[in-house]
């Protein structure tokens, strides 16, 4: 008896354990592919978006998509395929965040360090520290937010020449005051990289992070677009696909220089929270705590869950990299071309991987006689805000180009109503008052056309 009580004693613990193991290894659902097909086929159709996506989980790709044209010259077109390589803009900060913990961890560099140790010509170096520039707390002037930024942005610069440019702009607050987004701290903490571990960033990037975790197609980017490494362009929709200026790739460095593949994010992020790259005392460090900003990292709350990550935009280029701890969920989209915000698409991503209600946006717009569209032509100014809209028609399409930025196509839901999707504004026209009324996020403005 006691034999046949140990017998069904072992079988009913082997019960449990393989319950345990399916429930921890076998997706939560499975995953509506023709679905996820049908969202990216539109996003195509109707000039939305061109780019590539990867969901992965714990490792394993679960759905990988591209749409659209890394290329694009007169009749030349050259479709986006998962091996397409786009600038990442931001994201970057995470991979130069990771090297600096590990640089800490290796007790070449302090949290605490002052940046005068390593650059004290920038304005209160002694007064800021590593922590305070990776948590965006520095103070130090962002050298994106100057208004000849655009004018500067396509030449290359030396490291010296950026360091001159940080330099002579003033504290936008005193270090740790508040949190303020900065690309100068991170291009500075890009050169502390290559200061604490005596290697160019490069080099830092492919021994540290791309080598260690098998990362092919990930690296800094250098100049402009190398076509030959299967590099993609970036574009706007102006009823035609315009090719963006590209920003010199010596400028962002740190803040912004890498090139990746959305496969490739996927492997970096999950090695990152698999303890592969620092340790989870480091990776608590870099989360953020009560704010949205942390130490190189990023909260997103999406689906009423809580992912960590970080986006990315330079010039046409828009990107988003996130995970969700306890699902193992690596999502990143890499775009290209961006008519639809990103934050969307991947929501919806995230709807579908769900199985959660989801319509796909049907994405309908009207015409608009030219007739009508010359009356709202102009530029429009308000007393209450510098920015300035100049309005102008190009055939059947109304296009806003803000004070020192790009122009954007407008789509007509109603005979006076028109939407960027993009930056999810919506612009109202009153012809015979001379005014446009400005919407975005719950907050209106009125701006009256200039005579």
């Amino acid at each position: 008896v006691t034999d046949v009580i140990h017998i069904m004693r072992i079988k009913f613990l082997s019960a449990i354990l393989l319950t345990l193991t399916f429930l921890t290894t076998a997706p939560a659902q499975s995953l509506d592919k023709a679905k996820l097909d049908q969202f990216f086929d539109r996003l195509a159709e109707k000039n939305k978006a061109m780019g590539s996506l990867t969901v992965a989980r714990d490792g394993k790709i679960l759905y990988s998509r591209a749409i659209g044209y890394s290329q694009l010259s007169g009749t030349e077109k050259k479709p986006a395929s998962a091996a397409t390589k786009y600038r990442i803009g931001s994201i970057t900060k995470m991979f130069t965040a990771v090297m600096i913990f590990q640089l800490v961890e290796e007790g070449k560099l302090k949290l605490t360090d002052t940046l005068d140790k390593f650059f004290p010509q920038i304005p209160n170096a002694s007064k800021i520290t590593i922590a305070q520039m990776l948590g965006h707390r520095s103070g130090v002037y962002d050298f994106t937010r100057g208004g000849d930024f655009r004018a500067w942005k396509t030449n290359a610069k030396t490291k010296d020449e950026m360091l001159a440019i940080i330099a002579q702009g003033k504290p936008v607050f005193e270090p740790g005051e508040k949190t303020e987004y900065s690309n100068s701290g991170f291009l500075l903490l890009g050169q502390i990289v290559e200061k604490g571990g005596g290697k160019p960033y490069s080099e830092a990037l492919k021994k540290r992070i791309a080598g260690r975790i098998g990362l092919k197609d990930t690296y800094l980017g250098a100049g402009k677009t190398d076509v030959g490494k299967n590099e993609s362009f970036s574009f706007n929709y102006l009823g035609d696909w315009k090719q963006e200026a590209e920003t010199d790739l010596s400028i962002p460095g740190g803040a912004g220089a890498i090139i990746s593949t959305p496969g490739d994010l996927t492997k970096f992020i999950q090695a990152l929270f698999d303890g592969k790259l620092v340790s989870q005392e480091s990776l608590a460090s870099m989360k953020p705590v009560k704010e949205e900003i942390g130490s190189g990292m990023m909260l997103y709350s999406l689906e009423g869950k809580t992912f960590y990550g970080h986006g990315g935009g330079i010039d046409g280029f828009s990107s988003l990299l996130i995970y969700l701890s306890e699902e193992k969920l690596a999502v990143a989209f890499t775009a290209n071309a961006k008519g639809y915000p990103t934050t969307k698409i991947v929501d919806g991503v995230l709807s579908i991987y769900q199985n959660k209600p989801f319509e796909i946006p049907a994405f309908e717009t009207i015409n608009v006689s030219p007739e009508v569209l010359d009356r709202y032509v102009g530029v429009y100014s308000n007393a209450q805000t510098p920015l300035k809209l100049t309005i102008t028609r190009d055939g059947s399409t109304l296009l806003a180009q803000p004070n020192g930025q790009s122009t954007f196509p407008l789509e007509a839901t109603a005979q006076d109503r028109f939407k960027i999707e993009s930056r999810e504004i919506v612009l109202e026209f009153d012809a015979a008052k001379n005014q446009m009324t400005f919407k975005r996020g719950g907050q209106q403005l009125v701006f009256t056309k200039e005579k």
